[in-house]
């Protein structure tokens, strides 16, 4: 059995690991780090885990838990994990980091994007970013994995076929993205406020979202070259899901024609048929309701003849694909186990 243990257990993110976690066949969480709540029961904290363990959240002190496991994940805030990594403790233990401490590879970026000093910068180019469907060999070797988060997720394998295949102009690719509210923390926050959003959709972090340069830096490595991207994040009044419309100009034939619908679901089918998390929908629009609770991406497209123009679809759970079922995705390549295990749940519905 794989002994794990999670810092930051008691955030949306950290339940959702537990919660997978506890379905898997060889692996187990042998402790739950929670500053905020040490020394209380874990499923006192989070009640659909009574009955299912009765441990008491223990402390976040990496260096000592660290002795205890042989992976652990760090469902934690930005900085957090940047600010304690050593090389001992990556010598003894993988990491799966659910921040965004790892994923920029230029710590100047990151600085930039999140407003906060690097303090391990040593360990960025190590750090694997853990996209599955597209760093899978890059992943099985790893000590540190960078996940990824759920808007760029959704964003980046939504449109990386076309963009690695040409056939887009990156550059005009525009991201309008809508999230559940659980992708903004447990923490309380008068803008999450149940009368705040409901009844309301609204963006947010317009032109400046942290997001942007992981996007960005990803596609870029698939179209190889840098890139500029929009993208704008919108805030819809309900628990998990993440639905991305993206909007990019097609290249045209060497004849001058525009490429077809058979072009642009070959090239999806060429990249992802044998995925076992995303499912293509063609040209049906993908919906959050289809994937919730499940480590799926649904993925469709539409060509607007008229503008010259591809619009792409993706929707996923921000809790599992695009955080907690993710890192589990990643710690099965670690150890060498079936890609699938403990996440081969149907998606919720109602």
């Amino acid at each position: 059995m794989i002994k794990a243990g999670i810092i930051g257990a008691t955030g949306y993110a950290g339940n959702e690991l537990a919660r997978l976690l506890t379905g898997h066949r060889q692996a187990e969480v042998k402790w739950y780090g929670s500053r905020s709540y040490t020394g209380e029961k874990y499923s006192g904290v989070y009640r659909n885990m009574a009955g299912f363990t009765e441990e008491l959240c223990r402390d976040d002190n990496l260096a000592e838990l660290a002795e205890e496991v042989d992976v652990i994940f760090t469902a934690t805030p930005q900085g957090f994990l940047a600010g304690v990594l050593t090389e001992e403790i990556l010598s003894r233990v993988k990491i799966i980091d659910l921040s965004a401490d790892y994923r920029i590879k230029d710590a100047g970026v990151y600085e930039k994007w999140y407003g906060i000093e690097h303090k391990s910068p040593q360990f960025i180019a190590e750090a694997v970013y853990g996209l599955c469907e597209i760093n899978r060999e890059s992943i099985r070797g790893a000590r540190l994995i960078a996940n990824p988060g759920c808007y760029t997720t959704c964003s980046i394998l939504t449109a990386y076929p076309l963009v690695k295949e040409g056939l887009i102009d990156p550059d005009t690719l525009i991201i309008d993205a809508k999230s559940g509210t659980s992708g903004a923390g447990r923490g309380a926050k008068i803008p999450n406020l149940f009368c705040e959003v409901s009844e309301n959709i609204k963006a947010y972090s317009v032109a400046v979202h942290r997001h942007t340069p992981e996007i960005e830096e990803q596609l870029g490595y698939a179209a190889g070259r840098p890139l500029t991207v929009s993208f704008t994040p919108h805030l819809v009044p309900m628990n998990r899901g993440i639905l991305v419309t993206e909007y990019a100009s097609l290249k045209r034939n060497a004849d001058g024609s525009l490429p077809t619908a058979e072009q642009v679901r070959e090239i999806y089918e060429n990249y992802y048929a044998d995925e076992a998390f995303v499912r293509l929908t063609g040209e049906e629009c993908p919906e959050t309701k289809w994937v919730e609770g499940s480590n799926f991406v649904d993925i469709g497209f539409k060509i607007d003849e008229r503008t010259g123009r591809v619009i792409l679809m993706g929707a996923l759970d921000n809790l599992v694909k695009g955080a907690a079922g993710q890192a589990v995705q990643n710690m099965n390549l670690l150890f060498g186990l079936d890609e699938t295990e403990g996440l081969g749940y149907v998606p919720l519905f109602p």
